[in-house]
């Protein structure tokens, strides 16, 4: 690493073209331009998505002076009930649950759900229908949304808040985010994708005391604009056990914290979007873009195989002056499905954006080593017996910049310290199952969770030392090259459905679509550009280490230096 200015952007934002200055801010404003669309008597529907700060809201529109205000907490059934009816789900796994697959109405109190319509027919006046699921009461005439995304709700449950309608305010983390992944943020996405053609104004709230609103159908055009250029989402950054310091210095974090472990930067699931309205800039959930524009944004045939979700996910894992991740494996796609309800699996790889010179990666098994003596030695380590000797059983390969290491399901491994990763990996990131932890606790003081019953099913004992050399490591062949450029193939493995090319450019390179919505990072130069060969969107500049997606609908485009100088562009794709 060198002492310079960082470049990288983290707060990427796009513009919204003929919508401009159109963003309303704070409360007041928001009340006076509501105040303007309802009549006498009028029914406001305020949908939120679950992890708003509900109190802040309510005190706020009852300055509208309604003459029947609905809150949904109260339609909802008890939370006593609601746990009852959701433990197959929730389990008693700290970290996994099962999908739930239903809906937010399967969690209402009927009769209160017809008490509250029977009170809005019998009164004259406004009305105001306020919560998740509040147009399941009645479709309203003004539909106003308050959106969140994942990444704020986990801080703010970090702050003590709990899960919707639950009093887990002082419950282990771990838990409070497994019933928001398995329940809370499927009913809620499927409910928000229902009425999102419906929605007369948005309001990002991520900001506590500071909302800002812009009408429905502007955002609906900004997401549409969206589809037909380059974009990034917006980055997060968070401490580990393990982190390290290379992420501080190249994108430019807080010198004062201890460390950086993640990075989460191409995450739609988790990230937000912040599209820019001249006058205001709203934060919404990326997630938004999926459920709006699937097709455009991934392609008609990413899109058949895996519906309205986002199936690549790109993220930084920083060692660098830290210590080795947890030894870990991830389910294979049968397990996976009939254990948790999910589609497909974390099929993932390691590519080396940088390495110290005792940088290193564990993967697969040694060549003979015995199942049950592995497995006996983990069980040890759990227990606190003795520690998991580690390079006993596992292979220790050297890692050096831009090597690139594959990782199919049911293949143990994990980075060394002194390795800074860009994951490329499927999309659902929490099936990991620890196997060895280093006789570490984490953040919380608490031991971080291992999962050897799952483990045991799903490792992969045949993949061993030669397999692992002939299959996994450093898969690199030219795809192609021409005047100031070369297309190399780095991955992943014929198991795994992501394909990954780099290319080392000079100049310029042609890049085709491929029928498949692309992820990029630039892991070689300063800065590059990505333009359009017809002049369809403006040019898109990326700085080193910066994630960007380019949908399916753009289709062909061109990656150029910037200085002349070689450069280094790595995109992953569905294989189609």
């Amino acid at each position: 690493m060198k002492k310079t200015q960082s470049r990288y952007n983290r707060k990427p934002s796009s513009k919204v073209r003929g919508y401009e200055n159109t963003c309303i801010s704070g409360y007041e404003a928001i009340l006076s331009k509501l105040g303007e669309t309802l009549t006498d008597d009028s029914v406001l529907v305020v949908e939120t998505y679950p992890g708003v700060y509900d109190r802040e809201v309510i005190q706020e529109l009852q300055k509208i002076k309604p003459a029947v205000f609905i809150d949904m907490e109260s339609i909802f059934k008890p939370e006593e009930e609601l746990n009852e009816q959701l433990k197959y789900h929730l389990t008693d796994d700290r970290v996994f649950g099962k999908m739930y697959f239903g809906d937010v109405y399967d969690l209402l109190d009927q009769k209160s759900l017809e008490s509250a319509r029977n009170a809005l027919e019998a009164e004259k006046g406004i009305k105001i229908i306020y919560g998740f699921g509040a147009s399941l009461v009645k479709t309203g005439d003004i539909l106003v949304y308050l959106d969140l995304s994942r990444w704020e709700i986990q801080l703010r449950y970090r702050k003590g808040m709990g899960n919707y309608h639950c009093s887990n305010y002082d419950e282990d983390l771990l838990k409070k985010y497994k019933r928001g992944y398995f329940i809370e943020w499927r009913i809620a996405d499927k409910h928000k994708a229902s009425i999102f053609d419906k929605i007369d104004f948005f309001v990002d709230t991520h900001v506590e005391g500071q909302p800002k609103m812009v009408d429905g159908g502007a955002v609906r055009e900004g997401l549409k604009q969206l589809v037909k250029k380059p974009f990034r989402t917006v980055p997060y950054f968070d401490p580990g056990v393990w982190g390290g310091q290379w992420m501080k210095e190249v994108c430019g974090l807080d010198e004062r914290e201890k460390n950086y472990a993640w990075s989460f930067d191409g995450v739609p699931e988790e990230n937000s979007l912040l599209l820019d309205f001249g006058n205001g800039i709203i934060e919404i959930p990326a997630m938004d873009l999926v459920l709006y524009q699937p097709v455009p944004l991934l392609g008609e045939k990413v899109y058949a195989r895996f519906g309205a979700e986002f199936p690549i996910r790109f993220d930084l894992l920083d060692t660098m002056g830290g210590q080795n991740l947890s030894l870990q494996v991830h389910p294979n796609t049968d397990y996976i499905r009939k254990q948790f309800g999910m589609g497909y699996t974390q099929d993932e790889s390691y590519y080396i954006l940088d390495a110290g010179e005792d940088a290193k990666v564990y993967l697969g098994l040694r060549e003979g080593v015995d199942k049950e003596v592995v497995m006996e030695e983990l069980e040890a380590a759990k227990r606190g017996e003795r520690p998991f000797d580690a390079k006993q059983f596992i292979n220790c390969f050297p890692a050096k910049k831009h090597d690139h290491f594959l990782i199919p399901a049911g293949t143990c491994h994990c980075s060394g310290r002194n390795t800074m990763v860009l994951e490329i990996s499927a999309t659902p990131y929490i099936f990991t199952f620890k196997l060895w932890d280093w006789d570490r606790t984490g953040l919380d003081g608490r031991p971080r969770p291992v999962h050897l019953e799952h483990g045991r099913e799903v490792i992969r004992w045949d993949r061993t030392t030669r397999w692992v050399k002939e299959n996994l490591i450093n898969q690199v062949w030219e795809r192609e090259a021409g005047d100031g450029y070369r297309a190399e193939h780095t991955g992943l493995h014929e198991l795994e459905f992501i394909e990954t090319t780099r290319y080392w450019i000079e100049d310029e390179a042609l890049v085709h679509g491929c029928g498949s919505v692309r992820m990029l990072n630039l892991v070689e130069g300063e800065r590059a550009q990505i333009i359009s060969p017809d002049a369809a969107f403006e040019p898109f500049e990326v700085n080193y280490a910066e994630t960007l997606i380019i949908p399916e609908q753009v289709g062909d485009y061109i990656i150029r230096t910037c200085e002349k100088k070689k450069i280094a562009v790595v995109q992953a794709y569905v294989r189609t």
